[in-house]
């Protein structure tokens, strides 16, 4: 997947992955991952997520990467907040208080760099990815986090009847890439309504990855 495939989209406002509210998901299934208040969550190619905002309103800090840097202003600005913008090497961060994004290519972001962070949320970075980016990524999240657990959203439909992204990513995809470093629990399975892009049956799968 080419950099330049996400950077038109959202320079021509092409973001239908972006949802209008908090994961419902998310909502349901945070407290899986029993974190005290000031944990800081990471979140991989987060967009302008308005789970961002649910974190942050429910006393934890964010940690984010995005390869947009228009997403991140609009995040910052749907906020309403004024960062603080700092070029780090390859990448540029933008910060405010209990809130680090990171712009560039996520395989540019080091541990040293990231900081310490106590669990990832990932809803739209491992379906972002074709099939043959997906183990280096989830070889650099675990490098970079030290494999913190996780909570990770995944989509299931025909993928022989709808090109991604998403993609669909099955429960078989999901323990062949994370197996040995996490234990795998699937906590929730929901239709989506309409199906995937109104047109084919999909659901969506919530998967806990506790640290071995």
């Amino acid at each position: 997947m080419e950099a330049s495939f996400w950077h038109d989209r959202w320079n021509a406002n092409e973001i239908g992955f972006h949802q209008p509210k908090p994961n419902a998901l998310l909502e349901r299934n945070f407290a899986v991952l029993a974190l005290p208040k000031g944990s800081r969550i990471f979140l991989p190619l987060c967009g302008k997520t308005l789970d961002i905002g649910w974190l942050l309103a429910n006393g934890y800090r964010v940690a984010g990467a995005e390869l947009s840097e228009n997403a991140v202003k609009q995040l910052f600005e749907e906020l309403g907040v004024t960062p603080d913008i700092t070029p780090t090497g390859k990448l540029t961060r933008y910060s405010a208080p209990d809130i680090d994004i990171f712009v560039g290519d996520i395989f540019e972001l080091s541990a040293d760099l990231l900081g310490t962070v106590d669990a990832i949320y990932d809803r739209a970075a491992l379906i972002a990815l074709p099939d043959e980016m997906r183990r280096r990524y989830a070889g650099h999240l675990r490098e970079i986090t030290g494999a913190v657990s996780q909570l990770l959203i995944t989509i299931e439909y025909d993928q022989s009847k709808m090109p991604g992204p998403p993609f669909s990513v099955d429960g078989e995809t999901v323990k062949s890439l994370y197996n040995g470093s996490y234990r795998i629990t699937s906590l929730e399975e929901k239709e989506i309504r309409g199906g995937f892009k109104g047109q084919i049956p999909a659901s969506e799968v919530v998967w806990h990855l506790d640290k071995a």
